[in-house]
């Protein structure tokens, strides 16, 4: 097929080395592995620039051309994990073939019309109780907080999205994200309880999508950060990466050697008219083109970590190999993961559904209304 000898093209481009080739925790060889890589890389989910799709908010802009980048790869992270969540990480598309109701039925979430749960129009509206006006460009710390707002409101998916601050990530926390609360447990202390005295509100472990929003440098990404950052992409849980250059967001999903491997959204496609519910013309959907590469020297420092743990021992395994792979060396690590919430912080409180019953668009007029802004933060660790 062309895509095929597309991509093969590409990887006769790549070093003439022994280094793998590692997609979202899965390790390729180029040499006897390239049919499979393509496979892989194709199978993800590519949401680019649209346009010609109803106007944001009734009488605001008809396309996301030149400012909705960040937006699209928070869009590809997010999805990444629903497939993760229904069809399985061994998962895999190809053109010709039928695909289950549940991957349509994730497509249909990111339509591009105002009552898909996380289309362009919810985002950039939901965008607004961050600071962010609708056609402003986002960061990742910012797309990672309104993909935190819009999960509450997907019942389907029911999703529990944590996002780290302050470049901690604290265990008890997340377990409160993923269990929910517990009777006899105040909410300032949810940890998971070890006896039969108490009982759960939730009845089991809800799917988690983990973001690490970080700034790892001033202007440039610095050189102490690059092996543990490399690490990340090597972990069975990564969801890839959200970052890029200034006022250019990436999709990053791999790395070969010392250059990163991504899904690019600056393309610009016309919008679907399709009806929700319905089967998605998904060709489009999907990167049938040479994946681009970057040095990982030239990235942002300012990045959001992603990570699905869809089961409790999956996210017991994530915080075994952080500790072993990502965080070994002690005095120069990314990120923190601690076990209690800090006694200095606010207490946390689990995201939840906001009492009001709405549907579609309609929620974000009520959601603005409950949410603070969050400012964009700063974090130097250099």
């Amino acid at each position: 097929m062309e895509q095929i000898n597309v991509f093969s093209d590409f990887l006769d481009e790549l070093p003439d080395s022994a280094e793998p080739v590692w997609i979202l925790g899965q390790c390729y060889d180029v040499k006897t592995e390239k049919s499979n890589l393509l496979s892989d890389i194709s199978s993800r989910l590519w949401f680019t620039y649209r346009k010609k799709f109803s106007p944001i908010g009734g009488t605001g802009p008809s396309s996301d051309a030149g400012w909705g980048c960040m937006l699209r790869c928070g869009q590809m992270i997010l999805a990444q994990a629903l497939v993760c969540q229904h069809l399985g990480r061994e998962w895999r598309w190809h053109p010709e073939s039928k695909h289950p109701a549940e991957y349509h039925r994730i497509l249909n979430c990111f339509l591009d019309k105002k009552d898909s749960c996380y289309s362009i129009h919810q985002m950039a509206q939901m965008g607004v109780g961050e600071g962010k006006s609708v056609g402003e460009w986002y960061g990742p710390n910012t797309v990672a907080q309104v993909l935190k707002k819009l999960a509450v409101f997907d019942d389907w998916n029911s999703l529990a999205v944590y996002v780290s601050m302050d470049n901690t990530v604290v265990i008890e926390d997340i377990r409160a994200c993923g269990w929910g609360e517990f009777s006899g447990v105040s909410s300032s202390s949810p940890f998971r309880p070890l006896s039969h005295a108490h009982s759960y509100i939730s009845p089991s472990w809800r799917p988690l999508l983990l973001l690490v929003p970080l700034r790892l440098g001033i202007n440039n990404i610095n050189p102490v950060y690059i092996q543990a950052l490399k690490e990340c992409f090597k972990i069975p849980q990564s969801c890839g990466v959200l970052g890029g250059k200034p006022n250019l967001a990436y999709y990053f999903i791999g790395l070969i050697g010392e250059e990163l491997i991504y899904l690019d959204p600056h393309t610009t496609q016309s919008a679907l008219d399709a009806e929700q519910g319905s089967y998605v013309d998904d060709l489009g959907y999907h990167c049938q083109r040479s994946p681009h590469r970057m040095k990982i020297t030239s990235l942002d420092p300012s990045v959001a970590l992603g990570f699905f743990c869809k089961t409790e021992e999956d996210f017991d395994s994530w915080c075994d190999l952080v500790q072993k792979e990502v965080l070994k060396k002690r005095n120069l690590r990314m990120f923190e993961l601690v076990e209690k919430h800090p006694s200095h912080w606010p207490p946390f409180v689990p995201p939840t559904k906001p009492e009001v019953q709405t549907t579609g668009a309609e929620f974000i007029e009520s959601t603005d209304k409950l949410f603070e802004s969050e400012e964009e933060f700063e974090i130097l660790n250099v």
